[in-house]
């Protein structure tokens, strides 16, 4: 035996690999100790613990435990602590609760491993219940990661009552002051809704790191204010602090939002700047920001540059696919991903089997469905089984539709039965869509796509009482819809059209633009779609369609955009089919690529034609005129759209 190795130099080594997370070099150390004949002591025990916590596989923690026990260590303070933090770490919180029962003698560290523990494990109130008992402790007085932790836990209960009642005794243990203290009170502030308190304090940290930083960028997200998340994103960069992975990622969400594809081409120059390209996370966060910018071609790009992709890397790029309508790009990228060995995510699953429904792999799709459990270890949710009931209700087997929605293990959410009740509209069975119907307006009353749906369905086979009856339902139920707009972003500013708008300065050039587009499309066959029309006068039915938002939008464009550029659309509601076909026709005449995005996917024109292969028009709902609206429906999620 080399006399130079004592259990010195073996925990010194097992500490250095478990700080550094190797934990199964640390383990194989560990085991080469203790074959060399030398034992461990209360030191090695306490170094090898966090390695069996960063496995998360419980028993090497047990066979530890047992060693512990093996050896008289298990009353040591340092050693019982470290066994707390590992079953709480490993999701063993009875465990980790007889062992901090058994406890002679407990301090801080094991108290606060409890508190860490529930939280990982997201018994948040037990948390919270922890760090009070805490408080009650003569001995023990709550530190940094004691306050850090409960914030942490109120925060996801969205509790700020809680969380300012503890904001209060930091101030009286006087923590205030401390930086990871007040990142932790903004972070929980701002996750209850309550950001201008968070502001408060931010502005209060005299030395803001990144950290401080990334919660305000986070919180602002959160928040649903996502310009303002670019905003402080940028003005930490030039307050000379540098970015983490964790800033890009956040920023790169917000642009995603925005649809704001030059912000997004700016963080990406910064991103290449920082040498963060190659970074797993921020290169998914960007493929996923270019594929809700509109550009698939920019997101497959990064995709491609990726030197390791992982599972979010790989689901990132078939999400993006499966939103731009190529269905059949999303099986085979899947495929190729289970050649590369990568095990798909609940995520995963859900883009494919949707895809299977757009492309009517009925076969498939059940063998991809069946796949979770028996090859991948995945539980379906209600996503997935929606789209099983989608994927037989296209084909129109609508009672092995309606039988697979009512045997499924858990309760049928609203967007099964909205699966199955889109099918009932598309193959025309009013009986089953009255009974589906009825289950959605007791899950959830006030969506109007149900109540419009069922409206219509009844108006199609002349039963107009009834239709009346569901129309009186919706009004009694104050159900609303959502005014409907388009808007592009044009020189780092945003432009947005309402139906017949002539609010703009151009508005007489935009005019003239579209009467323009519309003599030339009818050149090239296009008939007007006056189904699509809420005017009830039939020789304005064609001239009202013209003045949609999504047209003004693009006529917009077709004067401002450069040559070469896409023209880039976003809408807040579903895109109209007259609208569509216009798109289609304008992309060929004007040599332009043409991008929509509307509330439930992208339309890439070009070349006269769809990237959504008209699949998306073969579905629409059949549109009838309803309060002065125009309604639309899809499968996986009913859509109440105003015209516009």
């Amino acid at each position: 035996m080399d006399k130079s190795k004592n259990v010195v130099t073996w925990t010194s080594l097992i500490s250095h690999l478990s700080r550094h997370k190797k934990p199964y070099q640390a383990l194989n150390i560990f085991n080469q100790m203790r074959s060399a004949g030398i034992y461990p002591n209360q030191f090695t025990f306490s170094a090898i613990l966090p390695a069996c916590a960063d496995t998360m596989i419980v028993l090497h923690g047990e066979q530890v435990h047992c060693l512990i026990c093996k050896h008289g260590f298990e009353f040591d303070i340092f050693v019982g602590s470290a066994l707390v933090d590992m079953y709480a770490k490993c999701f063993e919180m009875r465990a980790a609760g007889r062992m901090f029962d058994e406890m002679p003698e407990r301090n801080l560290v094991s108290w606060n491993s409890m508190i860490v523990g529930f939280l990982l494990n997201k018994l948040y109130d037990q948390a919270v219940r922890f760090f009070t008992e805490v408080l009650g402790e003569t001995l023990i007085t709550p530190d940094q990661v004691s306050f850090s932790s409960v914030l942490s836990a109120c925060a996801n209960m969205v509790s700020v009552v809680i969380g300012r009642q503890v904001h209060g005794v930091i101030i009286k243990h006087g923590l205030i002051t401390l930086a990871y203290v007040k990142n932790s009170l903004m972070d929980m502030y701002c996750k209850c809704g309550f950001f201008d308190d968070a502001i408060k304090l931010f502005q209060t940290i005299g030395d803001r790191d990144v950290v401080s930083w990334n919660v305000m960028v986070m919180g602002c997200v959160q928040n649903d204010n996502f310009e303002e998340a670019c905003n402080y994103f940028w003005v930490m960069i030039r307050e000379g602090i540098s970015p983490d992975e964790a800033s890009f990622s956040t920023v790169l969400h917000a642009a995603a939002n925005l649809a704001a594809i030059d912000q997004g081409s700016l963080i990406h120059n910064q991103i290449i700047k920082t040498g963060f390209g190659m970074n797993t996370c921020v290169s998914s966060s960007m493929i996923t920001m270019y594929a809700k910018c509109g550009s698939l071609v920019d997101a497959q790009r990064v995709f491609q540059e990726s030197e390791y992709p992982n599972v979010v890397s790989w689901t990132a790029i078939i999400s993006a696919c499966q939103q731009h309508g190529c269905a059949n790009q999303v099986i085979e990228l899947f495929e190729n991903m289970l050649e590369e060995g990568i095990k798909p995510d609940y995520i995963t699953l859900v883009s494919v089997l949707s895809a299977c429904s757009h492309t009517g792999r009925v076969e498939e799709g059940f063998a991809y469905f069946n796949s979770m459990t028996t090859v991948h270890n995945l539980h379906p949710g209600p996503e997935h089984y929606a789209c099983m009931v989608d994927l037989l209700g296209r084909a129109g087997r609508l009672n092995e539709a309606k039988r697979f929605a009512e045997s499924i293990p858990i309760k049928p959410d609203a967007s099964v039965w909205g699966a199955l009740l889109g099918a009932c509209r598309n193959h025309g069975d009013l009986e089953m869509g009255r009974e589906v119907a009825d289950k959605l307006f007791e899950i959830e009353p006030n969506n109007p796509g149900n109540y419009v749906l069922l409206c219509n369905m009844y108006t199609r086979n002349g039963r107009l009482e009834e239709a009346n009856e569901v129309r009186r339902l919706m009004g009694v139920n104050g159900v609303r819809k959502e005014p409907g707009c388009s808007w592009m972003d044009v020189k780092n500013e945003t432009f947005v059209f309402t139906a017949h708008d002539r609010s703009h300065s151009r508005t007489k050039e935009i005019y003239e633009m579209l009467e323009k587009t519309k003599e030339l499309v009818k050149k090239k066959g296009y008939v007007a779609a006056t189904q699509f029309a809420i005017n009830n006068v039939e020789e304005y039915k064609e001239q009202s369609l013209w003045y949609h938002s999504e047209k003004l939008a693009l006529a917009f464009g077709l004067l401002t955009v450069p040559a070469g550029a896409p023209i880039r659309i976003k809408k807040n509601l579903r895109t109209c089919g007259d609208c569509h076909t216009v798109m289609k026709f304008a992309s060929e005449i004007f040599n332009r690529e043409i991008i929509v995005r509307d509330i439930n996917r992208f339309h890439q024109f070009v070349d006269g034609l769809c990237s959504c292969r008209d699949y998306w028009a073969c579905y629409m709902l059949i549109v009838v005129s309803f309060h002065n609206q125009l309604i639309y429906g899809s499968s996986l999620g009913l859509f109440l759209v105003s015209i516009g």
